[in-house]
């Protein structure tokens, strides 16, 4: 989902790019010591599962993990983010250094909100956690594919058409992301329930 560089105008990049470093700066304030490896090993697994990507438009098709990164992190989502970006634009030219900014929000904001809407929810009854894990997959994407669409048509309005169909095509990753999600909720459940939030602070 990462937008490439010469499609947006410059004030969408300059206020991506000042949210980007505004939630850098919170994510790196929350982010304890103990947790630096935690988040390394996410960012390293989003970076990982945005390899395989199918090219859409000025956009591309990928399983994302953002929703994962989010809950697992909070705050600190942004920097481990900010970090995978970075590494996917100078070895890969995934996105651009120019876009890194809304990139970052696009694929960073959804993460934070999810997390402060949902996790509370994961350390309820299983069917309401199950469920928070499954929107936690589920709307990452699509609030990324939504962001990604306003960053289009405030670039140019006749770019509607192009972010409709940026997030129709990510409907079915957004159902995968959401299973996906449950699964690794399920599986810290069992094996790791400290990782979880609600046994982060």
């Amino acid at each position: 989902m990462h937008i490439s560089e010469g499609v947006l105008s410059w004030p969408v990049l300059a206020s991506g790019a000042a949210l980007a470093a505004a939630g850098t700066a919170v994510g790196l304030k929350k982010l304890d010591y103990d947790r630096i490896a935690q988040a390394g090993i996410l960012s390293a697994s989003f970076f990982v599962a945005s390899l395989v990507h199918v090219p859409l438009g000025p956009s591309n098709v990928h399983l994302i993990l953002n929703g994962v990164v989010g809950l697992l992190l909070g705050w600190a989502a942004v920097p481990a983010i900010v970090v995978a970006l970075i590494l996917q634009a100078v070895l890969f030219q995934y996105g651009g250094i120019t876009t890194l900014g809304v990139n970052t929000v696009i694929m960073a904001g959804p993460a934070v909100i999810c997390y402060l809407v949902f996790a509370p929810m994961i350390s309820k009854k299983p069917r309401i956690a199950v469920f928070a894990a499954f929107a936690v997959g589920f709307f990452s994407v699509l609030l990324g594919g939504i962001v990604v669409g306003l960053a289009l048509m405030f670039t140019e309005k006749n770019f509607f058409e192009v972010a409709g169909l940026v997030v129709a095509a990510h409907i079915p990753i957004m159902i995968i992301e959401g299973f996906v999600t449950v699964f690794c909720v399920s599986f810290l459940k069992k094996v790791q329930p400290s990782l979880l939030p609600g046994s982060l602070n």
